[in-house]
Order: C-alpha cells, then structure tokens, then sequence
C-alpha cells in the first residue's frame, strides 16, 4: 500500500491533466469552481495543499472522480478516451477541424491530430520552434503540403515529413482526412 505522501504528491499533475483535457483554462476553472485562479495554479504547481472543500469545488467542476486523480498509474493499464469527448479546436484554419489526440502532458513535445478537412478546407500554419517537424499522413482524400518554399501533393496512404519552423500550409480541394505528428525540439526557443 502506497503512503499518504505518494498519495498526495500526484494530485497537482492530476488536476492539471483533468484541466487540459477537457480544454479548459485556468481562469475557466476559477469560473466553474469558485476558487481563485491564483489559487488553481498554486495548486496545479504544487505550491499549495488545497482544503477538502477547494478539492471537492475543483473535482465537481472538472467533472472528475476524486478518487480516480489518487490512483496509482499501475491501476489503469487502459487510459481511454471516447471519440465524443476528444478536444477539438475549431477555429484554426478554415474548414478544418483538429482533433487532438495526444495526452496534455505531451503538449510542447510530441502531439499527435487527427485532421478533418472539408472541401478547399485550409490548415495555415506560423513557424514552430526551430527544428520542429512535421509528419503528415493522409487517410482519405489528398492535400497540398507547402513548407517553406517547398510544395508536395499527397493522396490516401502518403506521408510527408517536413520542417514546420517556417510558415507551412495544408489545403484539401476535396474532404480529407490526415493525422499529423508533431515534433519538437526539447528545450528550443521559438
């Protein structure tokens, strides 16, 4: 049986996990919980022991078992995530919806999307960090892959590597589907 202490010292990466997964910021805690987003991030950081209270008013606006942010890793061999409730961001591009599909922890240096283009949808991109890459495979449909200078078209099964430290830019002439894999640099400034 694990000590109270190793108990305890997963909740602040939990909360934050249960936070970024379903999309929502800090101060959007704050709102739905009532406790200070100041405070929400003392937390979050390890900074601050929260009451039982603070707890209960974070775990009820997460909407997530308190007991479940305690449990060892080794207690869920299967972490799963049901297709209604992936975050997807809406508003990048033009008829292009992102699914994201790697955990939040991951977010900064290695991300996986699923992209969900509709017809001349548009996914345009400013440089990342130096060094990050991009890799681009096509499920259904084809789109035009431009880095850089550099222009590529890809059909069902293709996939580009490319450098997405310059502007780069996906397009779709007919609905499309891709995931795309991104690749940072640890500790590279962008």
């Amino acid at each position: 049986m694990e000590s109270n202490d190793v108990i305890l010292s997963r909740l602040p990466a939990r909360l934050k996990e249960a936070r970024q997964a379903k999309g929502l910021s800090l101060e959007a805690v704050s709102r739905l919980s009532g406790v200070s987003r100041s405070m929400v991030s003392q937390i979050e950081r390890g900074e601050s022991s929260p009451t039982i209270a603070t707890l209960w008013n974070l775990t009820n606006a997460l909407q997530v078992d308190f007991a479940g942010l305690l449990e060892s890793r080794l207690d869920r061999r299967i972490e799963t995530l049901r297709s209604e409730a992936v975050p997807t961001i809406e508003n990048h591009g033009s008829g292009c919806t992102i699914r994201i599909l790697s955990p939040p922890q991951d977010v900064g240096k290695h991300e996986v999307y699923e992209l969900r283009f509709e017809q001349d949808g548009v996914l345009d991109s400013q440089p990342h960090a130096q060094g990050t890459k991009e890799h681009l495979t096509v499920i259904e449909g084809k789109i035009t892959v431009t880095s850089g200078d550099a222009v590529d078209q890809l059909s069902k099964g293709d996939t580009a590597r490319y450098a997405a430290d310059v502007v780069h830019r996906l397009r779709a002439d007919v609905p499309a589907r891709a995931f795309l894999v991104v690749n940072r640099v640890p500790g590279a400034i962008q």
